[in-house]
């Protein structure tokens, strides 16, 4: 690996991680010496890349700093085509089109000599053979979340029963078939599983739920370990 994609790796490396990460870390990955790296990343620094840390601690990379766009190598195009693909396949309407936006924006602005990869990729995501019907606008959904506000809906359970819920959206699941929102439902005072083809009607709150949103996912998450519904993923289509 030449010595300049080896410094945009490791920016790429430190991109990826919140936490602060060891030169052996970086060394393994890269696949070159500790005492290499080190020297890397005192040049990083000397080319003033924003990057806190010390030997034996570990390096982590401020906010604010960012590569150029288009610093895609081969690999990395085609994990975004493949991601896209999947989002236009499996995602709402809204997500739909937004993939095919960015396509269509990505394309425009790579280098003639990427743009094969792109365009021409051979990663396939397969149709639906079956697909579920949404009575609601998935979109707003998502819009609750990012809100952190209270969704009111009307929604008929497995057993067909309709009831008023009202729930604090925290995620959305994009399952092969079903798309699932994960919330604390104020009615059975527990997280519960939503399938949003199953809701009738759904308005936004002005309200916002109490708490903060990744304290509640780290909480459902928690109880999700315990449960073994991780390892058993339809069980959580139950509401």
């Amino acid at each position: 690996m030449r010595r300049a994609d080896r410094l945009l790796q490791i920016i790429q490396i430190l991109r990826r991680h919140r936490r602060p990460v060891t030169a052996h870390v970086i060394a393994d990955e890269l696949e070159v010496s500790v005492r290499t790296v080190y020297r890397d990343i005192a040049a990083l620094q000397a080319d003033r890349v924003p990057m806190r840390g010390e030997a034996g601690i570990g390096y982590v990379l401020d906010d604010g700093f960012d590569l150029p766009p288009l610093m895609f190598d081969a690999n990395e195009i085609e994990a975004v085509i493949l991601g896209l693909r999947f989002v236009e396949r499996r995602g709402d309407a809204g997500l739909a089109r937004a993939a095919r936006d960015v396509v269509a924006k990505v394309g425009a602005v790579l280098p003639a000599r990427l743009k094969p990869l792109l365009f021409e990729a051979s990663l396939i995501v397969p149709q639906q053979e079956r697909t579920v019907v949404d009575r609601i606008e998935v979109g707003e959904i998502r819009e609750a979340i990012r809100l952190e506000r209270k969704l009111r809906m009307a929604y008929r359970d497995e057993n067909g029963a309709d009831t008023e819920r009202t729930i604090w959206p925290l995620a959305l699941a994009y399952f092969e078939m079903v798309r699932v929102v994960v919330g604390w439902c104020e009615l059975r005072k527990a997280f519960r599983h939503f399938r949003t083809d199953r809701i009738a009607t759904m308005d936004i709150l002005e309200v916002r739920y109490p708490g903060r949103r990744a304290a509640l996912i780290k909480q459902w998450q928690s109880e999700m370990r315990e449960m073994r519904c991780v390892a058993q993923p339809e069980t959580a289509l139950m509401a």
